[in-house]
């Protein structure tokens, strides 16, 4: 009976010594969690493993500076597809395929849910997040927003308005605006003061091309724009002849001014934009992702899909950080960062594993002293029995 006792406990000290080398083997494992040794009593016949659990408590968060390394602060576990079916990690160290998928180190793409438009996620649903690195589609010019400051002490231009001859203008200044196919064309403005006092001639011209004929503006004797009423010119359209769509502009003249001075160009911006190429990646708190292009477009990507469960020692760890749902866990409880039970996302950030290595080091120690005291149960059992057997 002696060596039967003292049998399961070294069983169950070498089980606590195998729990706690893999724990330390794995101090440095991203999303990696400790495991603990649980034993239960064997009724007059020793000790048994009851169980091997894991503790899911928060692991250290690195920072690395990179938008694809995410961690999670709070609960919840980010969802997976390994080959079509769903896995759950806490290790957030992602990277980019050849086709723009967003991946672990094991090939398995991080999930999110699909843009619904604005700003709404279809959180019923569940997509691969994949970078767009196709061109950004371009936004053709179709409002100019114009302010100037026409100075009042200009002199009369004189004879008609020829654009290579300063004399018959005051002023000009010109900006890039975009067709439908992203090509660049140039816009010019040319200002030249009438005979009539405050009453100005504006003239556009797009890649030297006249685009309509004089526009009046007509200003206060306090210097702020009158007519056009509204300040904005609705200009006839342009062809600019490479198979792109007719460009049609308004142009906003309500921020120019005719005031004492030097001609001044506060304002002149256009609302297109050209092709863009991808140059990066923000995902904010919420999980939400946004691709940023060459063009200042932004394009969201969808929102990561965290995942939560009841009882996470149901579930069952599968290695690499990754763990299944099983009937124990209860089923997948999906949301969004930051909402309900859910932790926050935190981008360029890692998170560590939760092993601490002075409580696994200590722990070593105990479950050595427990396998040496139970080997010297048996020694001592041995010598007893061999006491008895020597009996005369």
């Amino acid at each position: 009976m002696p060596f039967r006792i003292a049998l399961s406990g070294l069983n169950a000290a070498s089980a606590d010594l195998s729990v706690t080398a893999h724990n330390i083997a794995n101090a440095s494992t991203l999303g990696f969690k400790q495991f603990r040794s649980e034993f239960s009593d064997v009724l007059s016949d020793g000790v048994q493993l009851a169980a091997e659990t894991q503790r899911f408590g928060q692991g250290a968060i690195d920072f690395t500076g990179s938008p694809l390394d995410l961690s999670i602060t709070g609960d919840g576990f980010f969802t997976l597809s390994d080959g079509g079916g769903l896995v759950y990690s806490r290790a957030g160290a992602f990277g980019v395929d050849s086709e723009g998928y967003v991946i672990n180190s094991a090939n398995q793409r991080l999930q999110v849910y699909p843009d619904a438009g604005s700003g709404i996620f279809d959180v019923g649903a569940l997509e691969d997040l994949r970078l767009v690195t196709s061109a950004s589609q371009p936004t053709p010019t179709t409002g100019v927003e114009v302010g100037v400051n026409l100075p009042t002490e200009n002199d009369v231009p004189v004879g008609p308005f020829d654009p290579d001859d300063p004399s018959t203008f005051n002023h000009t200044t010109s900006v890039t605006i975009y067709d439908s196919l992203g090509t660049e064309h140039t816009a010019t403005l040319y200002f030249g003061r009438t005979a009539t006092p405050n009453f100005w001639d504006a003239r556009l011209y797009v890649d030297d091309n006249p685009v309509g004929g004089a526009n009046t503006l007509e200003f206060s004797s306090n210097g702020t724009l009158l007519n056009p009423a509204a300040g904005s010119i609705s200009m006839p359209s342009y062809d600019p002849g490479n198979g792109a769509d007719p460009l049609v502009m308004d142009y906003d003249f309500s921020l120019s001014t005719q005031y004492g001075g030097e001609f001044v160009v506060n304002t002149l911006t256009q609302d297109g934009l050209n092709v863009g190429r991808l140059t990066g990646v923000d995902i904010d708190g919420s999980g939400r992702v946004l691709a940023r292009y060459t063009n200042g477009r932004t394009q969201s990507l969808g929102q990561i899909a965290l995942t939560n469960f009841s009882n996470f020692q149901g579930l069952q760890s599968l290695g690499d950080s990754t763990w299944s749902e099983t009937f124990s866990s209860g089923p997948p409880l999906r949301g969004e960062a930051g909402k309900g039970s859910m932790g926050l996302i935190q981008s360029g950030s890692l998170e560590q594993s939760n092993v601490d290595l002075t409580a696994q080091l200590v722990q070593m120690i105990t479950a050595q002293r427990n396998f040496q005291a139970n080997a010297q149960m048996i020694s001592t059992a041995d010598t007893v029995t061999q006491t008895i057997i020597n009996l005369r």
